[in-house]
């Protein structure tokens, strides 16, 4: 059973600056990123908890070929994505989100 994603506003922020960017690094490369980051949400949107809990409840999913991580809560009846991170930033970044 799959469950609902809501995408906190930050989240989506992140998600466009990092498509924007790619974006502008090559022609369609952004959109390759959003093909990624829409994978990588239906996998936890299947399987909430395949991915690893950090702290707390949040966890972390991967997301392939781009080194981002994709930070959520696995609520009753939903999944809130609060942080699609670059994996160069500080750790503590997103734990001021949860």
């Amino acid at each position: 059973m799959s469950s609902t994603v809501y995408l906190r506003p930050e989240a989506q922020k992140d998600i466009e600056e990092a498509a924007f960017w790619y974006e502008k690094q090559r022609p369609g490369l952004g959109n390759e990123f959003l093909d990624e980051e829409l994978a990588t949400i239906a996998l936890i949107t299947e399987t909430p908890t395949l991915f690893p809990i950090l702290r707390k409840n949040a966890r972390r999913a991967l997301v392939k070929r781009f080194p981002f991580g994709l930070y959520y809560l696995n609520e009753q009846n939903r999944i809130v994505v609060f942080a699609v991170i670059h994996g160069s930033r500080h750790p503590n970044v997103w734990k001021g989100r949860t």
